[in-house]
């Protein structure tokens, strides 16, 4: 589909230039667009790529000259990055999901199915499941029993969604996420080394083989409105109460959310973290790529914390963390700095011990 200049500028609340009724059909990098893709140069740095291209519009920074690159219309958004947001979505293809339900899924006569629900070749929805109005369910996903979809729900290739789980409205799960497995729950018939060494910190006593006998998980996931579920990411239903995410919470693929976490509203969960058990997370939180969280702790409202950060004690809010352990990210960087120094503080140590016993003071 194409859209005008002035259409695009008009979505975007943003400033448009030159020939309003140019039509766009795509955008594209400045080097590989043509002349109906709209040229993404929102800074200067890329805008030196414009001449290996043949666009004739752009998206440009407030400021730029778009006559002086070539160009016919320029739009001008007040803040470019985000402006990204409403453009790949303007001009996303989507899926191409076929609408209403597959001949090949299979669909529990007792399942609720609401209007206009696109349900994909060989998708199983089990009994008592309650899909929302407009839910795209894709290819080889499954919906348990007694499961609940909101509104607008929309779910890519191989999915899982488990018994009981409830998804808001507006929820977007990525291929492969399973949402609602069991907790890894396991006890021993008496105290384990494990047990004791949390315990002594170090300890782990008369070592004994013991069996471990499996704690079954009663509870369910509960995710808000508007949240995005990442590649094969797995958020573990609870154990006695229900594991539950925040509206508008974002996770990245292979996130893993353990059994009863709590996490807030409105947080950023990059590729890889690993949130242990009973965590209690706030909200506007970021974690980077493989930050992992210890179980049974709680994390204050918007708390950061850089790549590879390990956080196994509570964290009050508005810190800023990095390391393993996790420390204050500056403490961190002066720390690392001071690594770094190592070499050369002790070539001048050895230096001074050699200049000190040359000349006999010892004491």
């Amino acid at each position: 589909m194409s859209y005008t200049i002035e259409e695009i500028a008009k979505s975007l609340g943003a400033t448009a230039l030159g020939d309003l009724l140019l039509e766009i059909d795509a955008v594209r990098e400045p080097q590989d667009a043509g002349p109906r893709d709209l040229a993404l140069a929102m800074k200067p740095d890329y805008a030196e790529a414009l001449p290996k291209g043949a666009a004739l519009a752009a998206v440009l920074w407030d400021g730029a000259d778009f006559e002086s690159f070539g160009l016919k219309a320029a739009i001008i958004p007040q803040r470019p990055r985000y402006a990204m947001s409403g453009l790949s979505k303007q001009f996303d293809p989507g899926e191409s999901f076929p609408a209403g339900i597959h001949p090949s899924a299979v669909v529990d006569d007792t399942a609720e199915i609401g209007a206009n629900v696109s349900i994909g070749p060989l998708a199983v929805v089990g009994a008592g499941a309650r899909i929302g109005a407009d839910t795209v369910i894709g290819p080889q996903a499954y919906i348990g029993a007694c499961a609940t979809l909101g509104q607008g729900c929309f779910l890519r290739e191989g999915v899982r969604i488990g018994a009981r789980t409830t998804l808001g409205a507006r929820v977007i799960v990525q291929p492969g996420a399973v949402i609602g497995g069991d907790g890894f729950s396991f006890v021993t018939p008496e105290e384990s080394a494990v047990e004791r060494t949390r315990s002594s910190l170090g300890d782990q006593g008369e070592g004994e083989h013991q069996h471990w006998e499996r704690i079954h998980s009663l509870g369910a996931v509960e995710i808000g409105d508007d949240c995005e579920i990442g590649s094969n990411s797995a958020i573990d239903r609870g154990t006695i109460r229900n594991t539950t995410i925040g509206n508008r919470t974002k996770l990245d693929n292979l996130v893993h959310i353990g059994h009863n976490v709590t996490i807030g509203e409105d947080c950023l969960i990059c590729g890889q973290v690993g949130m242990a058990g009973s965590t209690c997370i706030g909200n506007n939180c970021v974690f980077a790529g493989q930050v992992g969280i210890n179980d049974n702790i709680f994390i204050g409202d918007n708390v950061i914390a850089g790549g590879a950060t390990k956080i196994f004690t509570n964290v009050p809010a508005g810190r800023v963390l990095l390391g393993y352990p996790a420390v204050k990210m500056e403490q961190h960087v002066d720390s690392y700095k001071a690594i770094r120094r190592l070499p050369r503080l002790m070539k001048q140590v050895a230096e001074l011990q050699k200049a000190v016993f040359k000349s006999g003071k010892t004491d």
